[in-house]
């Protein structure tokens, strides 16, 4: 939930409203229509990392559609619930076509080499290299806050402080398919929200 919160706000933030009064207006409408619209996913989703996913999808498309349409979107209420059934729909299809690809992860859940997000020792080597990603880990930590608490636990004991998988179910009684569906959900994240720096100053340095 404070994920979503924080998502939300971040994004509003971005919008280039023409005036305080539609942002206030998107402000609103987020917070009368958030609490419905998760209760209307759980609803029909049994896995919460899962519907939180999903709503955080419907309300970055809500927000999307508030910045770029060239009308106003009339009936919030009922365009949220559309879109929100479209996305529950989708990522039922989407969920049953592609399986957790195993090879991103060791045997021990930890990302493999070629998949990592963050930079390994060698490419401090210079400080040009070192500007690039700091510039990196800001945006990887401000990724990481926008993540459900459950997904952003599983990766950052894996990967920042090195917990295996199976040492982490055994700690928390949680299956280790569960375990790595969560981080799967939030490398996807990750990747895809830092897919516009990497293009732009890792494949460009």
């Amino acid at each position: 939930m404070a994920g979503t919160r924080r998502r939300t706000k971040k994004q509003m933030t971005r919008l280039k409203m023409g005036n305080e009064e539609n942002r206030k207006h998107v402000e609103r409408q987020v917070q009368e229509n958030l609490p419905r619209i998760r209760s209307f996913i759980r609803g029909r989703v049994s896995n919460n990392e899962d519907a939180e996913d999903i709503l955080q999808d419907v309300f970055y498309q809500f927000l999307k559609a508030m910045e770029s349409a060239h009308r106003p979107i009339e009936l919030v209420s009922s365009w949220l619930f559309r879109v929100a059934k479209n996305t529950i729909i989708n990522k039922g299809k989407k969920k049953k076509e592609e399986p957790i690809p195993t090879n991103w992860y060791d045997e021990d859940g930890f990302l493999r080499e070629e998949y990592a997000l963050f930079p390994g020792e060698k490419d401090y080597e210079n400080p040009e290299q070192s500007y690039i990603w700091a510039v990196v880990w800001q945006e990887l930590n401000e990724a990481l806050m926008e993540l459900p608490d459950e997904q952003r636990n599983i990766f950052e004991w894996t990967e920042f402080e090195g917990i295996s998988i199976k040492a982490i179910s055994e700690a928390t009684g949680i299956q280790t398919n569960t375990l790595l569906s969560r981080k799967h959900y939030a490398v996807k994240y990750l990747r895809k929200r830092l897919k516009s720096i990497y293009d732009e100053i890792i494949l460009n340095s």
